[in-house]
């Protein structure tokens, strides 16, 4: 998904912190496009990235047939992000409800369904757009996340798409678990990353509890998305993301009587410095305004080779917001 904020703040990320830290992250509310509502919790004011998860928007669920939700075609419903570009980072797409087709510069075209996995490795650049199909399921909730490429690879690295419908699962004690990205309790994902990472989509069924088995070096994330749950001495409810430092092989988690759906996130911390502006993710101002310029160069041309046309999409791409005034410069990736 692209992040449509008319005027994106700058986020320079840099350093970390060890530890066994308890924190709640509270989302705050975004408007993208015309109407489309999301939750971000990273980047967020106190703490933006948990290992080389960069960027976490939440949304839904909403009802499509009860509001208009495109980008730049008033009385479409749905999802509709015209092709934008996305560079040294990858977007993963998880979809809870609902359905949206995909397609992008390198040709791939797919629809992104519950349970299913879209990972998409930007490399030096990729385009792509995202569209709720015409008969699409009525209701929409999902989650968009990114993942910063480490400099050896984030220029280098071919783009690529890979689509993934029978991930692998586990059931423990009584919660299921169908790992996304990495690995959890032994059982791993086919998915590509390039730093230590773990994604991992959980469901505890109501009252119960969970001791899930972590890798001390790794610092989680835990987004809930449906009821609420107890993480150590934090409670965190729907929309909110708990934050684990390093430190831990275990963490308890305890479902309320409702039971409890939640995105487990986590990753070795990631040290590198880098600046994420818009869609684009570089290590100094300068990469940005490079890239910027590349994609608006690329719709002028209608395709470049670092920003191809998408195939198959009607309608123009989405161009880049002005740059800030200022230069960009590095800030620490935790208050």
């Amino acid at each position: 998904m692209s992040d449509l904020e008319k005027d994106p703040a700058e986020v320079v990320c840099t350093g970390s912190e060890q530890g066994p830290v308890f924190e709640l992250l509270e989302p705050r509310e975004v408007v993208l496009g015309r109407s489309t509502k999301v939750r971000r919790l990273l980047p967020n004011k106190d703490r933006r990235m948990v290992g080389a998860w960069c960027f976490v928007d939440h949304y839904g669920p909403d009802d499509l047939t009860q509001r208009v939700d495109s980008y730049d075609a008033p009385g479409e419903s749905g999802m509709l992000v015209p092709p934008h570009p996305h560079t040294s980072l990858q977007t993963v797409s998880w979809l809870f409800e609902g359905e949206i087709e995909h397609r992008d510069s390198v040709g791939s075209h797919a629809l992104v369904r519950p349970g299913e996995l879209n990972i998409m490795t930007a490399g030096n650049g990729i385009a792509h757009s995202e569209v709720s199909t015409p008969d699409a399921p009525p209701r929409l909730h999902g989650a968009q996340l990114w993942v910063a490429l480490p400099d050896s690879v984030r220029t280098t690295t071919p783009p690529a798409f890979n689509a993934y419908a029978d991930l692998p699962q586990l059931d423990i004690d009584g919660a299921r678990i169908i790992v996304m990205i990495g690995t959890v309790a032994g059982v791993t994902s086919p998915a590509p990353a390039f730093t230590p990472l773990v994604g991992a989509d959980i469901t505890i069924q109501p009252g119960q509890s969970l001791t899930l088995p972590l890798t001390s070096s790794n610092e989680y994330g835990v987004l809930v998305v449906d009821g609420a749950l107890s993480v150590g001495d934090l409670t965190p409810t729907f929309g909110e993301l708990a934050y684990l430092g390093a430190g831990r092989d275990t963490i308890d988690l305890v479902a309320s009587g409702n039971g409890a759906r939640f995105l487990l996130l986590g990753g070795e911390p990631f040290t590198e410095e880098l600046v994420m502006w818009w869609n684009f993710i570089g290590r100094t101002h300068e990469d940005i305004v490079e890239a910027r310029t590349a994609w608006q160069s690329a719709i002028a041309a209608g395709g470049t080779d670092r920003f191809p046309s998408v195939p198959g999409y009607v309608g123009d791409p989405l161009p880049a917001p002005p740059l800030p005034g200022a230069t960009l410069k590095p800030r620490p990736r935790a208050r």
